[in-house]
């Protein structure tokens, strides 16, 4: 019999539904994974079997109560350690928040539960899930289990790093410039960052967000197969008063026109050979499926977003001098917010309301561009995947990151969906793209993906090298 953990949590939901095996079974099975090889990888900090264990029995005991488990009924699952889980500390790679319990699950934890899914353990990130990188002071560096020598991604390198070695069919993540969609890039598989309100989010153990995240802050799901995107977005997103930006949008819209523009360098940057290779070939693949593909020389702006989303981002994390940053002391996140501020100005408060008044005309630009184009298609990265923690190696060498990570930084601000699609490997490393959609049309993304998906191999659990 094929190895449990190696399927995918739409297959495990659908075969514990119909009691060919137990959910105890499927998260023994998760829980021997990450034992054999999360001490290879450190993608997993912190899990607990006997908890997971008990979850899988009240699933299995649903069943013979002749209930329904939920859409993902029995299918093991990781959170991000930013994000509160009852009884566990929400410490977000940080010794600064090393005893911050939480008394309640978040919002997208509680969902995750009512759909049935086995909490198997919690995933690593940076220290203050600052980076495109994964190492802190507090729980150590996560590796890429396709090759050591390349980043796992970051925020969610934790996260992307545990899905691509078979720990957990589905994974939770966080995105404010990225950290879903480049961990999947970097590792191979397939990451969601949905549109703002999607998915509820709120820590009891934090303050609220300022207004700049509240408007590009997401939580949202990495998989090795678009389907299994799917399910766990709508387990997700269901409603929760806690978090006053959710949004009872339909998780199918309107028909829409099978039509997708892609660009190989949107504003002219530089991008390497195999990812504008990656970007045809994913272009063949949905014309193959029947989709009407235009190349087009430039999207809407991206840099002008970008620019903007750090100066929102700074202004509020500079209210309190970076004193967290000083306290926490982590050389990375010091460095990388250091790099930052050399980029960004300090803005006074004109610019900073200038900055929120010109977020509307650039949402304008995009959302007229999606309706004659329902899906632009451009990089994740304009590189291949960074060696491990190039960025804090020097000030020049975050500048040329920064740059490769346009696409990604671009796109929050606008609170419009992304979706990273895993196309391949250029030898150990892996490429693919990225998918932009108009608010709330996670659908029309996901068909597309799915086209894309279907034209090649999906990724597979890899044995970290």
């Amino acid at each position: 019999m094929t190895d449990l953990w190696r399927l995918s949590a739409t297959d495990l939901a659908a075969r514990i539904r119909r009691r060919d095996i137990s959910a105890r079974e499927a998260a023994a099975a998760a829980l021997a994974r990450l034992g054999a090889v999360n001490p290879r990888i450190n993608a997993v900090i912190a899990h607990d079997p006997a908890e997971a264990l008990a979850a899988a029995d009240a699933v299995d005991a649903a069943l013979g109560r002749g209930e329904d488990p939920g859409p993902l009924g029995g299918v093991p699952v990781t959170v991000k350690v930013n994000i509160d889980q009852a009884g566990w500390a929400t410490t977000n790679g940080l010794r600064l928040q090393e005893k911050a319990i939480a008394g309640q699950d978040s919002p997208v934890v509680g969902n995750l539960r009512k759909a049935g899914a086995v909490i198997i353990g919690r995933t690593n990130t940076p220290a203050f899930s600052l980076r495109w990188f994964t190492r802190n002071s507090l729980h150590g560096a996560t590796l890429n289990p396709r090759d050591p020598a390349i980043t796992p991604g970051g925020s969610s390198g934790g996260a992307a790093a545990a899905v691509a070695a078979g720990i957990g069919a589905l994974a939770h993540g966080t995105d404010i410039g990225g950290s879903i969609r480049y961990p999947a890039y970097a590792c191979g598989i397939h990451g969601l960052r949905p549109t703002i309100g999607r998915v509820p989010a709120w820590n009891q153990t934090g303050p609220d967000r300022f207004i700049g995240a509240q408007l590009m802050a997401v939580s949202g799901p990495l998989a090795r197969s678009i389907a299994d995107l799917r399910l766990g977005l709508a387990a997700m997103s269901g409603a929760d008063a806690r978090d006053p930006w959710w949004t009872p949008a339909p998780l199918e819209g309107p028909a829409y026109p099978r039509r997708a523009a892609f660009c190989t360098a949107p504003e002219g940057m530089n991008t390497a050979p195999e990812v504008a290779a990656a970007l045809r070939d994913s272009a063949a693949r949905l014309e193959a499926a029947g989709w009407v593909v235009e190349e087009v020389a430039a999207l809407p702006p991206l840099a002008e977003s970008a620019r903007l989303q750090a100066l929102l981002w700074l202004a509020e994390t500079r209210r309190g001098g970076g004193a967290a940053f000083a306290r926490e002391g982590d050389p990375d996140a010091l460095a990388v917010y250091g790099y930052m501020e050399r980029l960004c100005p300090a803005p006074d408060l004109d610019a900073f309301q200038d900055a929120l008044q010109r977020r509307v005309g650039l949402l304008r630009e995009w959302l007229a561009f999606l309706e004659r184009y329902p899906v632009a298609m451009m990089p994740v990265s304009g590189a291949l995947p960074f060696r491990d923690h190039a960025d804090v190696e020097s000030f020049e060498g975050f500048q040329d990151i920064l740059a490769a990570q346009l696409p990604q930084v671009g796109l929050p601000l606008l609170s419009l969906p992304g979706l990273a699609v895993s196309t391949g490997l250029v030898g150990t490393v892996p490429v693919g793209v990225q998918l932009v959609g108009g608010r709330y049309r996670e659908d029309i993304l996901l068909a597309a993906a799915e086209a894309i998906e279907a034209g090649g191999t999906p990724p597979s659990p890899v044995d970290p090298a």
